[in-house]
């Protein structure tokens, strides 16, 4: 019997270049094991939601097919559904070392499945797969390494909303884990990130274009709450997840994955007086 990460190995190799067969592996993986209630499917549409963008950009394409993905977010990706598919495994009875302190973290969420806990596993996955892959984020363009590190304060963010409330979202901390609880529609807001990245892949525009044409909630949402408590919010990610990290990420106040940090400009624009506002009524 092979142990519950070659099988998970096996599960996700079998669907590499198959963009719609890692998303049906992943909603197969939220079924609930044999003789335990339906307690997983709910969170099932926060994970979709964040890959479901994915195949819409075509990132998981093969890299050396007519329309190539991302080696990047194929890698990560990857990280996600393996650490996902081993603690199914090891749930259902599969043998073997639990391979990572984040396939620990979703054994655990499946056993006693909550918001905190999910959000622990999946971001600990990423989190790990960011790390672990800095080398492929380096060779995607300025524009792409832009929203890579968006991405993950986005991801970060959320998962803050939830487990520390009061760092997220000052003193309106009541309803923070609402609009995050993964089991929740709101969710999409942080973790739909069509609603962050443009359709397309690769970038061919330049980056000022991108960030002008991010209107609305989302924008208000970045430049008024988030980007305030980057220092902050990765500090506090760093001990949450147990990664150290992940703290290396951020340098006075400039997301530093695969990122020049003299680099500055773009997360340090002019605040328009509406973004102003919202930084005064929650201040850090």
């Amino acid at each position: 019997m092979p142990s519950a990460a070659d099988f998970a190995a096996e599960q996700v190799a079998a669907v590499r270049d198959e963009p719609a067969g890692r998303l049906a592996l992943l909603e197969s993986l939220y079924q609930a094991p044999p003789g335990r209630p339906e307690l997983h499917l709910p969170y099932r549409r926060a994970a979709m939601a964040f890959m479901g963008w994915q195949l819409r950009r075509r990132l998981l394409n093969a890299v050396d097919g007519d329309q190539p993905g991302s080696a990047w977010w194929r890698a990560v990706n990857e990280r996600l559904l393996r650490d996902t598919a081993e603690a199914r495994a090891h749930v259902l009875g599969l043998g073997g070392e639990v391979s990572s302190p984040s396939v620990a973290l979703s054994v655990s969420f499946i056993r006693r499945p909550s918001a905190r806990v999910w959000y622990l596993a999946h971001n600990a996955a990423i989190a790990a797969a960011y790390l672990e892959h800095r080398a492929l984020a380096d060779a995607e363009s300025r524009v792409e390494r832009f929203f890579i590190n968006l991405v993950l304060a986005r991801v970060l963010y959320a998962h803050a909303l939830v487990a520390a409330p009061r760092l997220a979202l000052s003193w309106l901390s009541p309803i923070a884990p609402l609009l995050s609880d993964p089991r929740l529609g709101m969710t999409g807001i942080f973790l739909s990130l069509s609603r962050v990245l443009p359709a397309r892949y690769p970038l061919r525009d330049d980056l000022q274009w991108y960030i002008s044409e991010e209107r609305g909630l989302c924008r208000l949402l970045d430049l008024g709450v988030i980007q305030p408590r980057f220092d902050a919010l990765y500090a506090w990610s760093a001990a949450e997840l147990s990664m150290p990290g992940i703290g290396d990420l951020i340098r006075d106040g400039v997301p530093a994955y695969a990122w020049d940090t003299a680099d500055a400009e773009p997360w340090n624009p002019a605040p328009p007086i509406v973004v102003r506002a919202v930084r005064r009524v929650l201040p850090r």
